[in-house]
């Protein structure tokens, strides 16, 4: 299905709830990219077992898609300050949640307890704060559906996907406060930022041996 091998599959099928999808991507080293730029498929993703947030989320949604879920990402931009974050969404009894790969203790997983979209967003506002303690999201996209990529075989691709993120960083975005409304946010606090700075994983030398091999 979907072109995958049978072990692929039969991994992918066995991550039959947003829960263990959760759990798997939170096993899997963060890519540092150390080599360069990656956007791996989810088919390189099982191979080297690493992931940063967006190959992260296209994981998460191809093994949701095989739950019957629609293969759905969201993306929540910022500004220069740190880069954007990638997420796989899902509904459930038409709530939405979201699965979500990063290496800090905030911006992770979501139950599915939120009326909209935007409602989902918003959990992100106050946890998404740059080193200093500046609040920094500023917009969300939509739900966008992976499957408009079938045809270019973004599920099983050898070679990087960078028509995703360069499609998902294109499409309209909502804004979650007015720029009149910046100077009035009150920056993260000592606590809150000590809390940020945790990070789950540390850089090492397997990772700078994974691919030179990504290209």
């Amino acid at each position: 299905m979907f072109g995958l091998h049978p072990d692929e599959f039969k991994v992918l099928r066995s991550l039959n709830s947003p829960p263990k999808i959760q759990d798997f991507l939170d096993a899997l080293p963060i890519n540092f990219e150390e080599a360069g730029e990656t956007y791996m498929s989810p088919r390189r993703v099982l191979r080297y077992r690493t992931a940063h947030c967006m190959e992260g989320a296209m994981l998460a949604a191809l093994a949701l898609r095989l739950q019957g879920h629609k293969p759905l990402v969201m993306d929540l931009k910022v500004t220069d300050e740190d880069d954007d974050h990638v997420i796989a969404v899902f509904q459930r009894n038409g709530l939405w949640g979201a699965i979500s790969k990063t290496n800090h203790g905030t911006c992770r997983y979501r139950d599915p307890v939120y009326r909209s979209i935007r409602e989902l967003a918003m959990t992100f506002f106050h946890e998404y704060a740059e080193p200093k303690g500046k609040k920094i999201l500023r917009s969300y996209s939509g739900p966008v559906d992976l499957s408009r990529f079938d045809g270019k075989g973004w599920m099983t691709a050898e070679k990087d996907v960078y028509y995703v993120p360069e499609y998902i960083d294109g499409v309209r975005h909502f804004d979650v406060l007015k720029s009149t409304h910046v100077k009035f946010l009150r920056p993260a606090d000592a606590m809150e930022r000590r809390i940020g700075a945790v990070l789950e994983w540390q850089k090492s030398k397997r990772l700078t041996d994974l691919e030179s091999k990504y290209s």
